[in-house]
């Protein structure tokens, strides 16, 4: 098998060979007239065809070798099942490589694959927004130790739209389909549609890597990219942070007043889980978050009341009206020392409480806001992805004693920060933190 033809840029002269993809028309052809943007060529179909999904430890041998003899980065995305199933892991992968093709594994039925990854363990990985499928990928045994994420990139490269299809649709002229995004991809057999849609994801990934790449170098933010990317392998298997309580992010808790009540919340809402894990499905598939309120807030006794509250009306859900009555119960005889209580959370409120907690604080937090605003809109940035809103609060409602450019780099680096982070913004945060000295009042003009 031969290297692939790259896909030209839109605005790229047309060359013979690029492949059997129609050539996406030109933006800059038609004469000194300008004309409104041509309209993208739709991408129904990978070049190679569709693949039939590796099931087999045999095949996916085969399909190991052939990566490896490839050349040049590996496109990588993986597919789950958000909202229909209880865990996230990966239930479809799509690699392709030059010289290789597109490859779909179905990891169900295999260990796991680990002999892919070693096998790419030399090759920088291609993924647009990594973060959501890094973890699901290192649950199966894969982990890249070099990537390039097109989204991340394209944020940083002051993109407005950083969708997969807004950039292939701006950049490449292709327009793709994401009308299976949301789709339950546990499902199995997979339709033929899906697995096309799914091979499209990577289709065009590498060329889009190549056009972000040199955009990022000719804004000079290669090296901010590279640290990105390098804080991104660095977590790629790092376990998600659990958090405490999970219950009170339930919708709707803030309807829910009193200790007690809220132990219904509490109640309901382990109860669902144990549920949703033996099912592997997802929590709001077995009960809502509306009926968990709902019966908080009513607290019913008997399966009659229970059943005639709004969410409760499902065949599935009736049938585990026990295990509801139950949790129930449990809640109502708990003791009052067992009741949930407000712990206190670590680092500062919520920006919205701070003038009436602290007006010197929210005063700083405004100055420091603006010095990011600014900064981030003189370097094209997103202001989120100059630095993250946390550190920025956290430092304003706790500054060092000595206020220096020093002492805000080592705590912005300190939470998390980046270099090229830091050095972009210490230095005018440095300025900002401290208080601003009081403006001297005019002084009354001399008498005559």
């Amino acid at each position: 098998m031969t290297d692939e033809a790259p896909l030209r840029r839109r605005d790229a002269p047309d060359q013979a060979g690029d492949g059997p993809h129609a050539v996406p028309p030109d933006p800059m052809s038609g004469g000194p007239e300008p004309e409104p943007a041509p309209a993208s060529v739709p991408l129904t179909a990978p070049r190679d065809g569709t693949p039939r999904p590796v099931e087999t430890a045999d095949e996916l041998a085969d399909v190991v070798a052939r990566l490896a003899t490839g050349s040049g980065p590996v496109a990588v995305d993986a597919e789950r099942a958000s909202g229909y199933r209880y865990t996230q892991r990966a239930y479809l992968v799509q690699l392709r490589r030059a010289g290789a093709g597109t490859v779909l594994i179905d990891p169900m039925p295999l260990d796991d694959l680990r002999t892919l990854d070693a096998a790419l363990a030399d090759t920088e990985w291609v993924l647009h927004a990594a973060s959501q499928d890094l973890a699901c990928l290192a649950e199966i045994g894969m982990k890249p130790r070099r990537l390039f994420d097109t989204e991340l990139a394209a944020r940083l490269a002051g993109f407005e739209r950083v969708g997969l299809a807004a950039l292939t649709e701006q950049l490449l002229g292709y327009s793709l389909e994401k009308h299976h995004s949301a789709a339950d991809w546990s499902t199995r057999p997979l339709p033929e549609s899906w697995l096309t849609y799914a091979a499209l994801d990577v289709e065009l990934l590498t060329d889009l890597r190549d056009l972000l790449a040199a955009e990022l170098e000719r804004q000079g933010k290669s090296a901010w990219a590279a640290e990105e990317f390098a804080a991104l392998v660095a977590s790629a298997d790092r376990p998600p942070r659990s958090r405490p309580d999970p219950w009170r992010r339930t919708s709707g808790i803030h309807r829910v007043r009193g200790a007690r009540a809220q132990s219904r919340v509490r109640a309901l809402w382990y109860a669902r889980d144990g549920v949703a894990a033996r099912r592997d499905s997802a929590p709001g598939r077995v009960l809502p978050d509306s009926a968990i309120i709902a019966a908080a807030e009513l607290d019913p006794k008997d399966e009659r009341t229970l059943l005639g509250l709004p969410g409760f009306g499902g065949r599935s859900v009736r049938r585990l009206a026990r295990v509801w009555l139950d949790a129930l119960d449990a809640a109502r005889a708990l003791p009052d020392d067992e009741l949930p209580v407000n712990v206190p959370v670590e680092g500062p409120p919520p920006p919205h409480r701070w003038a009436e907690r602290d007006p010197v604080a929210a005063a700083r937090l405004q100055r420091c806001r603006q010095v990011v605003v600014g900064t981030a809109e003189a370097h094209t940035l997103p202001p989120e992805n100059l630095i993250s809103p946390d550190f920025i609060r956290r430092l304003a409602w706790s500054p060092p004693e000595e206020v220096t450019p020093q002492t805000v780099a080592e705590t912005l680096l300190g939470f998390g920060a980046r270099s090229w982070q830091v050095g972009l913004i210490a230095d005018g945060i440095a300025k900002v933190l401290p208080e601003p000295p009081p403006v001297a009042a005019n002084p009354p003009a001399p008498a005559d």
